[in-house]
């Protein structure tokens, strides 16, 4: 690993895969240096789950429940996985936290109906998918939604 002189924030690797010579950037480092600095906007956060995850693949997330909402004063823990062609196709998101968002959200927790994740493209991140996961809770469609316990998880 090394960094480039550039100042965009990546990592560049030389994957055997690729026939060892090709250096690629990885998005997903300029991701955890904006989490780790806790520059995301209001009401979303993330971060490695494992902290010495080199392969950048297991993610923490974090929404805070918009106010005036029936989401309001909760917390909501997410579970996010970045497979090895990230971020060229979307991560896999799953709240742990029980939460009833419509059909954005199934049974077990993973989200699947969400916009941004069914038309992804390589520029967006996970601060998005998070942020755009708070806009659905502040949406007219759910605001008003009844919430299953308080603490409870999947």
């Amino acid at each position: 690993l090394k960094r480039p002189s550039s100042a965009q924030c990546s990592i560049l690797v030389s994957r055997p895969q690729d026939g060892g010579g090709r250096a690629e950037e990885l998005p997903a480092f300029d991701e955890l240096e904006r989490g780790q600095k806790g520059e995301a906007s209001g009401g979303v956060s993330w971060g490695l789950a494992i902290p010495d995850d080199i392969t950048l693949t297991h993610w923490n997330g974090t929404i805070f429940g918009p106010p005036g909402t029936a989401f309001d004063n909760r917390i909501y823990a997410l579970t996010i996985m970045c497979g090895p062609a990230y971020p060229d196709t979307p991560p896999e998101v799953r709240f742990n936290t029980k939460i009833n968002l419509g059909s954005n959200v199934d049974g077990a927790g993973k989200v699947n109906g969400l916009s941004i994740l069914r038309s992804w493209k390589r520029e967006y991140t996970i601060e998005m998918v998070l942020e755009n996961l708070r806009r659905e809770m502040a949406s007219g469609s759910h605001r008003k939604l009844p919430q299953p316990e308080e603490g409870s998880s999947y």
